[in-house]
C-alpha cells in the first residue's frame, strides 16, 4: 500500500515482527526530505491546572511575543501570537465546543483540579480527540486506525482515566456522537504508541528543554524505531511566521544514503542514550525489546566500553550526536542541491549547523 505523499519515494509495508513500517520506494540520498506532514492533531503539553500559563500561542506553539497578544473572546485561559492564529482556532482547535467544555474543567471547583498533571494532560487530549470527532469524523476513524500499545500494566490506569475523564465531559457531548468511556479509553491507548513532542526553544544555559505540545501525525507515526536510524524528525515551530498553518508541521529527512526497499527509522529519543536506558523506556513507553544490532553488542558492555570502541555504530554516534551545550540532538545533511549532497549537517534538536569535515 502506498503511503499517500506528494512523491513517491515511499510504500507502507507489513515489516516482520515489527508490523507497519515505511520503506524507501526508489534510492534515497542523505539530507533528502522524504515527507513533510501536518498534525492529524495537537495539543498542549500545559496540564490544565498549571500554575503559571502557557508561554506558548496556543494554535502554532511560537512564543508569545511580549505585546500585542490575542486571547479567547469567551474564556482567559487561551492566548495567541496573531488574529490569524485566533481565528484559525476558532474554526478548529479552540472551537466554542472545546472552549466550553476545557472552561468547565478548569473551573477551580472541577474534580480534575487535585488530580496528577498526566491525568489532566489526558483530559486535554480527549477533548482534542472529541473535538476532531465532531469537526471531521474521518479524522478521528484516521486516529482511531494506528497501533496502540497493548500493556497490561497499565491497562487499570487506562481504563480508571477514561471513565474519570469522560464522566466530566459528557453533559457537553452531543447526543448523536455516541462517545463513551470505551472509546476514550481507546484513544487515550493510541495515544501512548503515536503522540510526538514539539520541544520548547533550546537553550545552551538553560534545564533540559521541556514538551511544549504533542502531535499526532498520522503517517509519520508508521516509521519504526532503531538504535542507529537513517532518517530523523525536523520541526520548525519557531521560525515559522504568526499564523503560519504549517510550522508545526514534523520534517523527514535522511541521515544518511537509503537504497530501494530498506526500511526507514527513526529513534524515538535522542540516539546517545546507553543500553540500558534505551531498553527501559521502549519497554515502558513502547512495549517492545529493540534487537537492532547496536543493542546486541551493547547488551554484552560493560558500562563505558564503547568509549574507545571503532565499531561501525560507534562512529555513527561520533559524527550524528551534536556536540553543542546541553543538546546532544542528532544531525543530518541539509537537503542535496543539484543532486550534489551538501556536507553541512544541521542538528534537529539545536538547529546548529556543521560542516561534515568526512565527505
Amino acid at each position: 500500500m502506498a503511503v499517500p505523499t506528494s512523491t513517491t519515494l515511499l510504500k507502507m509495508e507489513n515489516i516482520p515482527n515489527k508490523g507497519r513500517g515505511l520503506i524507501a520506494a526508489q534510492d534515497l540520498k542523505a539530507g533528502q526530505i522524504i515527507l513533510t506532514e501536518s498534525p492529524l492533531l495537537l495539543y498542549s503539553a500545559s496540564p490544565l491546572f498549571s500554575p503559571s500559563p502557557s508561554p506558548y500561542c496556543h494554535h502554532c506553539f511560537r512564543t508569545l511575543p511580549p505585546s500585542q497578544i490575542f486571547s479567547c473572546p469567551s474564556c482567559s485561559n487561551y492566548l495567541f501570537c496573531s488574529q490569524k492564529c485566533l481565528s484559525i482556532a476558532l474554526n478548529s482547535s479552540h472551537s466554542s465546543w472545546t472552549c466550553q467544555t476545557l472552561s468547565h474543567l478548569q473551573n477551580p471547583a472541577s474534580p480534575l483540579s487535585e488530580k496528577p498533571s498526566q491525568l489532566q494532560l489526558q483530559a486535554r487530549f480527549i477533548v482534542a480527540a472529541y473535538n476532531l470527532a465532531i469537526r471531521t469524523p474521518s479524522d478521528l476513524q484516521a486516529l482511531l486506525s494506528l497501533h496502540s500499545i497493548p500493556n497490561d500494566d497499565e491497562s487499570d490506569a487506562i481504563v480508571y482515566a477514561s471513565k474519570f475523564i469522560h464522566s466530566l465531559i459528557s453533559p457537553f457531548c452531543p447526543p448523536h456522537m455516541n462517545f463513551s468511556p470505551q472509546l476514550a479509553a481507546k484513544l487515550i491507548a493510541i495515544e501512548r504508541a503515536n503522540s510526538f513532542c514539539l520541544m520548547e526553544p533550546y537553550s545552551p544555559n538553560g534545564p533540559q528543554r521541556s514538551i511544549k505540545a504533542y502531535g499526532i501525525y498520522q503517517r509519520t507515526t508508521i516509521c519504526n524505531h532503531d538504535c542507529i536510524p537513517n532518517a530523523c524528525r525536523f520541526d520548525y515551530v519557531e521560525t515559522g511566521e504568526p499564523g503560519d498553518e504549517h510550522n508545526t508541521d514534523i520534517v523527514l529527512r535522511l541521515i544518511k544514503d537509503v537504497s530501494a526497499g530498506s526500511e526507514i527509522c527513526i529513534s524515538y529519543f535522542r540516539i546517545n542514550k546507553d543500553y540500558s536506558t534505551r531498553k527501559r523506556i521502549l519497554m515502558e513507553d513502547f512495549g517492545f525489546v529493540c534487537e537492532c544490532d547496536r543493542c546486541k553488542i551493547e547488551a554484552n558492555w560493560n558500562e563505558g566500553e564503547n568509549k574507545d570502541s571503532d565499531l561501525p555504530h560507534v562512529i555513527f554516534l561520533s559524527k550524528f550526536v551534536c556536540d553543542k551545550v546541553n543538546c546532544a540532538g542528532t544531525l543530518a545533511p541539509l537537503p542535496p542541491k543539484d543532486g550534489e549532497k551538501c556536507n553541512v549537517l544541521e542538528c534537529n534538536f539545536c538547529g546548529n549547523l556543521k560542516v561534515d569535515s568526512t565527505t
